[in-house]
This record gives structure tokens, C-alpha cells and sequence, in this order.
């Protein structure tokens, strides 16, 4: 290797390094280590580096700190899964392809519609993507976008916008929910339940919002939600796109993430990415292939209102098999863990001097808390304690601090949450 880069020694391969970084004498092993012995020992120095403690999460704000069981990984995990590409050959691909047809199954359940795809890359992406949709469908470009929508996902849709020249409006919340105008022409009317403030929004009147307006109603739902709240789809909702990390995938630094999507049938030849549909082979077996495939841009592309032709795989068959191991009850179990949390967490921080709710209305899993010293100041200060303390609001809700209690948070771990909270707040 020195030789074909023309160096005389591994001194100069290694020059640009600093002096003052490199070890003089090596390092301190005892010669002949066996390679597990070595990498064992590696370790532990390496983990000299951490600079914080393992910090217990109250963040949220899209992603979250949900349990992900063992079966759940092992499953996952599993050669015939991890190594699994292509679909477009269903001969070779049954097992991914029926996992992918019971994950549009469950999906659709929990939006309450008729049909799911095979999953998009995030729920951002499928944002985009439902508005492209009703757009298209409704044939008006203006898009009325609830401030109660996650902002990052409002950012990307705006960044889509600018290409393909929707209008899109922001529609302000009052009291921690949005305030539908009452008149007004769109073709997409989007708002996410429970918003980004953590309220739980009101989709009847969403519903009713989108019928004035003309438009398809775009709701963005949180799937953990579903084990205790109504449908979208009951609601009246067209479109239903999320966020589908909470079912087993880890935060991972903020990815790989998981776009959720279904619509009603109606609107099938227009759902964007894969659709998986059961069939028959030729020996009268039941068999599973993609569908509907014009909708890939293979065919008339000039009407095509999406370009998605992927869609997450391996994250979408980690959701089904953890909504698998979930059922109906496990879901509803989750669900309420995670909705008794934040009703302790947020009544113990109010009780605190200075701190105060964001909004009145119901929340859920997430809630929004003014603090008397800044948010961002209180997150920093958290971190010394031992906490992710949440997410500092983006600058258009106004200083405060968002919280996120998953069925991972102990009454222990919130009880040292709050009193930490208490003393960085003085």
C-alpha cells in the first residue's frame, strides 16, 4: 500500500496528523491478542469518548423513543428479509411481498380507508405526496395547511411547492388547535391529529372545512394514536399519511424513518410508490405482485402525479411484524401507557412556579409547556441532569418546550424528569 501511494513509511501515511494527536509509543496491548480480544479492548477505550450519560428521552416532535421488542429485531433481522430486494420479481420475492401486502392491510386499518401502498420514505415525504394527490384530483392548487403541522414536513412540502407550483396558505391555531377559515377555495385542506403542539385537533370540523373549500381533506395521523382515538377515515378523510417509525424502528439519530399512506379507492390509480395485490399463479396457488403499475411512471408519465417508484422495505416489514406482536389490545395497552405518562408528567410540571400549558385542549402522548427561562436554555441545562428534555418550538409558537412521554417513561424516570425541570427553571 505505501508503495502504490509512493510513500516511504507509515509516518507519512500518517503526517497529516498532528503530532500532539498521535500515540508515541502505541498503544498499550499485549502482543498476539486474538481479534475478539483486541476489538473487546477497543471498545472499552472507545467508550472513554462519550461526552454525556445515556440521556432518559422526553423528546418527540416526530420521533420517538418507543419500545422495540426483541422479537420484533430478531424478526427483522432475519437473511430472508435484511437481503430481500427487488419486487418486479414476484417469483422470488413471495415472502417480502405478502409481508408488504399485510403491512398495506394494517396500515389501512388504522387510517380507517379502503387502501395503503407499500410505505414512502418518511412522513414528510408522504405529506408531499397526499397533496400531490388531492391536487391533482381536485384540480386547484391552493393547499390550506394547518401551523399545527409538523413544521419540518411544512418546510418540505413548501420546498415541493416551488417545483410544482402549488399555493400553499398557513392556517393559524388558537388555543393549541386550527382555525379554519370559513370560506375559501383549495384542493388539498391538510391538518395533523394530534398536532405538532401535541392537541388532539377536531376533524369533523376539518371535514367541514375541506367541503367548503372544495378540497380533499389531508390528515396527518399519529399511528400510536389509533389505539385510542377514531379513525381518520371515520372523520371523512381522504388521504392519511404518517409517521411510522414509532413501530419498531429505534429514534437512530433521527432515521431511517417510515412514510405511512392510504386513501380511499377512488383515488387508487393515484396513490403514489408500490401497491402489493393478492392474486393467483397459474397452478391456482395464491400468489402476491405488485399492481396498478402505471402509477411507477412505466406508463403516461405526462399524467403521473408522483415520481415515487421505491418504497422502505425492511422498515415497513418492522412495523408489520411489530404491529403483529402488538394486536388490537397491545395497541390500545401502548397507547394508553403512553397517554397516562403525559396526563402525570404535564400536571407535576404545571405545579411548578412559572411553568404554564401552551393550549387548554386534550393531549395525548405530546404536550407544549412555557417555562419561566427559555426552552433552549432548559434543554441545555437538562442535558447536565441527565435528560433529553424535549424539543425547543420553532420560533412561530413562541418560546416553549415540547414533551413526549412514551410507555418506555417509568413514574420513577418522571418524577426525576420534573425535579430536575425544577431546579433549572429557578
Amino acid at each position: 500500500m505505501l508503495a502504490f501511494l509512493g510513500l516511504a513509511s507509515a509516518d507519512e501515511l500518517f503526517a497529516a496528523v498532528p503530532a500532539a494527536l498521535r500515540l508515541a509509543g502505541g498503544l498499550d496491548m499485549a502482543p498476539g491478542l486474538s481479534e475478539p480480544d483486541v476489538a473487546a479492548e477497543m471498545g472499552r477505550l472507545a467508550a472513554a469518548n462519550s461526552v454525556f450519560p445515556q440521556l432518559v428521552c422526553f423528546a418527540g416532535g416526530g420521533v420517538y423513543d418507543h419500545e422495540v421488542p426483541a422479537a420484533t429485531r430478531s424478526l427483522t433481522n432475519r437473511s430472508e428479509f435484511v437481503t430481500a430486494y427487488t419486487p418486479y420479481q414476484p417469483e422470488v420475492a413471495q415472502g417480502v411481498l405478502q409481508m408488504l401486502f399485510e403491512y398495506q392491510t394494517m396500515v389501512a386499518r388504522l387510517a380507517g380507508l379502503e387502501v395503503a401502498n407499500a410505505s414512502l420514505y418518511d412522513g414528510a415525504s408522504a405529506l408531499v405526496e397526499g397533496v400531490n394527490l388531492a391536487v391533482a384530483a381536485s384540480g386547484r392548487s391552493t393547499v390550506l395547511a394547518s401551523r399545527g403541522v409538523n413544521p419540518s414536513w411544512r418546510a418540505v412540502l413548501r420546498t415541493f411547492a416551488a417545483g410544482t407550483g402549488h399555493d400553499v396558505i398557513d392556517v393559524d391555531l388558537v388555543d393549541g388547535v386550527t382555525a379554519w377559515p370559513a370560506e375559501g377555495q383549495a384542493g388539498a385542506v391538510v391538518v395533523q391529529h394530534p398536532n405538532y403542539l401535541g392537541c388532539l385537533e377536531d376533524l369533523a370540523e376539518a371535514r367541514r372545512a375541506a367541503d367548503r373549500a372544495g378540497a380533499l381533506l389531508v390528515v396527518a395521523s399519529d399511528p400510536v394514536a389509533a389505539g385510542l382515538v377514531r379513525s381518520p377515515g371515520s372523520y371523512g378523510a381522504d388521504v392519511v399519511v404518517g409517521e411510522g417509525q414509532p413501530f419498531g424502528t429505534p429514534m437512530s439519530f433521527g432515521g431511517p424513518l417510515l412514510g405511512l399512506f392510504a386513501c380511499r379507492l377512488s383515488h387508487v390509480r393515484r396513490l403514489p410508490g408500490r401497491l402489493v395485490g393478492e392474486t393467483v399463479d397459474v397452478e391456482g396457488r395464491r400468489a402476491y405482485v405488485t399492481t396498478l403499475r402505471t402509477r411507477e411512471q412505466d406508463i403516461r408519465r405526462e399524467k403521473a402525479s408522483s415520481n415515487v417508484c421505491t418504497n422502505q422495505t425492511l422498515i415497513a416489514v418492522a412495523c408489520a411484524i411489530q404491529l403483529s406482536w402488538l394486536g388490537t389490545g397491545g395497541l390500545r395497552e401502548l397507547a394508553l401507557r403512553c397517554a397516562r405518562g403525559a396526563r402525570y408528567a404535564r400536571e407535576a410540571l404545571l405545579a411548578i412556579d412559572g411553568v404554564v400549558a401552551m393550549a387548554p385542549a386534550p393531549v395525548l402522548r405530546e404536550f407544549a409547556v412555557r417555562t419561566p427561562v427559555p426552552a433552549a436554555t432548559v434543554v441545555e441545562r437538562m442535558a447536565d441532569e441527565g435528560f433529553l428534555a424535549g424539543i425547543a418550538l420553532p420560533e412561530e409558537y413562541g418560546d416553549g418546550l415540547l414533551v413526549a412521554v412514551t410507555e418506555r417513561r417509568t413514574r420513577d424516570e418522571i418524577d426525576r424528569y420534573v425535579e430536575a425541570v425544577e431546579k433549572v427553571v429557578r
